[in-house]
């Protein structure tokens, strides 16, 4: 199951990637979801490396906050914009959508990378143990 569900977030994770391209700013997206590639193979060839896991996790939390309070961010959609829909077209009049599409980008991303670190955990911790 493990393999199983970091084969499907590898994937998504390249689309994430590969959809970009088109983005006004792809030199700071496709890298941040490139790292969640990187981490899925990481994690499909069971290679245990927390430093790695744990920088990208701080890098996405910092990225995330920075999105959630922005004036354009995820709190401006709340409070100003009341939920507005998302699954409009993005528009420059709109700012908030892309920020608050990006801000859940990064928080599934910092939900598979803290999935993986812990789950290949103790699989090192039952390879000491036995």
């Amino acid at each position: 199951m493990f393999k199983a569900i970091n084969i499907f977030f590898c994937i998504i994770f390249l689309i994430f990637t590969a959809l970009q391209w088109n983005d006004p700013d792809p030199y700071l997206w496709m890298p941040l979801y490139s790292l969640s590639v990187c981490g899925c193979v990481f994690a499909l060839k069971g290679m245990y490396l927390p430093r790695f896991y744990f920088a990208t996790i701080a890098i996405y939390v910092v990225c995330a906050v920075f999105l959630f309070f922005t004036d354009d961010g995820v709190w401006s959609w709340m409070m100003q914009h009341n939920f507005q829909t998302l699954t409009d077209s993005m528009k420059a009049t709109e700012p908030w959508v892309e920020n608050t599409k990006e801000f859940g980008g990064l928080l599934i991303a910092i939900i598979v990378m803290g999935f993986n670190v812990s789950i290949l955990r103790l699989k090192t911790q039952a390879k000491y143990l036995s």
